[in-house]
């Protein structure tokens, strides 16, 4: 089959779920006042190394994209398993100024270098710098609707209990994945391999 915008065959886009599983950033920013908001974003990756960068791209202008632009700061936090229930909830859409995480029972603790906190639950989590927001114009030239924001990493908070021989133990952490329509997935330690590149491989 052939799927597009024209030729809408199956109830639910399948890109999200032939782009999948997608790493989910669990986004807390604080806004000019203080105000702190906590969310999931699915479109959310790592994009650059030396110096390290990440993004997440938001529907429209949400709450912790304009909280990150205000305050400047963002930290992505490790979503997983055990919190996927607090992680769903923070998707709530709340007034703004309401604290997610007063709404999903989690604890904010002090991040090192930037002012908005990390989630205390979380076994990890990614102090950013904001460092642009670009917005997505589509080929017809039309408004764009959907937004990238760009943070450069400061510093990073890794429980100790998951780094194993000076290494991370992602697996362990059993974060969480987007996945088509309804659809998730768990990173677990038993279906870890390795791979060397080829000298001279890229990517």
């Amino acid at each position: 089959m052939h799927y597009d915008s024209e030729n809408r065959t199956l109830p639910h886009n399948p890109l999200k779920a032939l782009v999948a599983p997608r790493p989910i950033g669990w986004i807390s920013a604080m806004d000019r006042t203080g105000a702190v908001n906590l969310a999931p974003y699915s479109y959310f990756n790592l994009v650059a190394a030396g110096p390290d960068m990440v993004m997440f791209s938001s529907s429209g202008r949400k709450d912790a994209m304009t909280f990150a632009e205000e305050g400047g700061e963002f930290v992505c936090n490790v979503a997983t398993f055990d919190l996927r229930e607090a992680v769903n909830a923070t998707s709530a859409p709340l007034p703004r100024g309401q604290s997610e995480f007063a709404h999903a029972g989690l604890t904010p603790a002090p991040s090192r270098k930037v002012r908005p906190p990390r989630v205390a639950e979380s076994p990890a989590a990614v102090e950013c710098k904001w460092l642009q927001t670009v917005p997505l114009t589509p080929l017809d030239g039309s408004d764009a609707s959907h937004f990238l924001v760009i943070g450069q990493v400061v510093s990073i908070y890794i429980d100790d209990r998951f780094i194993r021989d000076g290494l991370v133990d992602t697996g362990a952490m059993r974060p969480i994945l987007r996945g088509g329509a309804f659809d998730y997935f768990t990173a677990e330690s038993e279906t870890r391999f390795e791979l060397r590149r080829p000298k001279g491989g890229g990517g």
